[in-house]
């Protein structure tokens, strides 16, 4: 069992940056494929960034390539998510997700344990 922790959110101007963190409980997270998704209100869940059990594999949604980076530590039990160059379209709660299988996966359905969500707002 994997019990997951978000923060970092808040509100923002265009153009600026934020770093979110997910605290992740249990011996077993460096084994786990961590993932980013976030969900605007009235739209689906979707895909923002994912990253291998060591760090060596990432993925990112074309919406936020160049801007956003995902990371993790796993002596920490944490994997970041720095968004750069924030765009009012940016504005969603985003939500840390873990598997266990060994690809960075951009499906919401293969994710096994999920965070509550913080809230990420881009004012234009």
């Amino acid at each position: 069992q994997v019990q997951l922790v978000e923060s970092g959110g808040g509100l923002v101007q265009a153009g600026g940056s934020l770093r979110l963190s997910c605290a992740a409980s249990g011996r077993t997270f460096s084994s786990y494929t961590m993932g980013w998704f976030r969900q605007a209100p009235g739209k689906e869940r979707e895909f923002v960034a994912a990253i291998s059990w060591s760090g060596g594999r990432t993925r990112y949604a074309d919406s936020v390539k160049g801007r956003f980076t995902i990371s993790r530590d796993n002596a920490k039990n944490t994997v970041y998510l720095q968004m750069n160059s924030l765009k009012p379209e940016d504005t969603a709660a985003y939500y840390c997700a873990a598997r266990s299988g060994l690809s960075p996966s951009n499906t919401p359905f293969t994710y096994d344990y999920w965070g509550q969500g913080t809230q990420v707002t881009v004012s234009s």
